[in-house]
């Protein structure tokens, strides 16, 4: 029994992550379907490429990702599949597959890409702004069903990467990005957080507010109180006990945390 993965920008109130599994379900039957998000802002590649990053290595080996966020939509833009290591993706070439794909190279995996413009595998009727019920659902069923990735389209060299923010060194320490909020409103940022936890007097500067050194969890703070911690994925996150960082610092997306190693 193969495992597929939904992410989406969809939402659940229009049916259409239910119409999509109905194609899959139609096409291959035994396949167990997994949804990831359909919570992903509208048309917000960076926070689709984030959730597919934070759960793909969780799932089997021989999963089937198929990842909807699709703001260009009936455009030229092209619809393709990927086998990363032992995991496999369909997807709009947007970008959305980027950090799978920057990891996938540094451990040295093997990578297979191509264009899906294989007609055969989609509906038959295809509409100009549903691609993810038409081409995406029914490409991601097949390749569950055994049809091999390089059956469902051309060979390619290369996809869309849209590469997410780098701390920058600097001579204080360096300079780290915003790069998404949490629903509780917990601030990730890019900078890891190996790179900073042993230094004895660390401070975190965003929007003017500064927080001393790091603390365990949340739980070792006051309630209201803002704090910098590491995050599951071993990233440096700033949150505030029992409320919103984002909200208490006005924190956007691509801010600048400015982070001292010495105080």
């Amino acid at each position: 029994m193969t495992v597929i993965s939904l992410t989406t920008d969809f939402g659940n109130l229009n049916g259409f992550v239910g119409t999509m599994k109905g194609v899959i379900w139609g096409i291959a039957p035994d396949a167990q379907i997994a949804d990831i998000s359909h919570e992903i802002p509208p048309q917000d590649v960076r926070q689709g490429a984030i959730a597919l990053w934070r759960a793909v290595p969780f799932f089997p080996s021989g999963s089937v990702h198929i990842a909807v966020i699709d703001p260009g939509v009936g455009t030229e833009r092209r619809a393709i599949g990927a086998r990363f290591g032992s995991q496999f993706f369909i997807a709009p070439d947007n970008g959305l597959l980027t950090p799978l794909l920057e990891d996938a190279e540094a451990a040295g995996e093997s990578i297979q890409l191509v264009c899906l413009d294989q007609p055969q595998f989609w509906l038959k009727n295809v509409s100009h702004t549903f691609h993810g019920r038409d081409i995406f659902a029914p490409c991601g069923a097949h390749l569950a069903a055994g049809v091999p990735l390089s059956e469902l389209g051309t060979p390619i060299s290369e996809i869309v990467r849209t590469p997410l923010p780098k701390p920058i060194r600097t001579p204080q320490g360096y300079q780290a990005h915003i790069l998404l909020a949490d629903v509780f409103g917990n601030i990730t940022t890019d900078l890891p957080a190996a790179w900073v936890k042993n230094a004895p007097n660390v401070t975190f500067t965003v929007r003017g507010y500064t927080l001393h050194g790091l603390v365990p969890s949340y739980g070792h703070a006051k309630p209201g109180e803002l704090v910098a911690l590491e995050d599951s994925e071993g990233y440096i996150e700033i949150a505030q006990v029992n409320g919103s960082a984002q909200e208490a610092l006005s924190a956007q997306i691509d801010d600048i945390v400015e982070v001292h190693l010495n105080g």
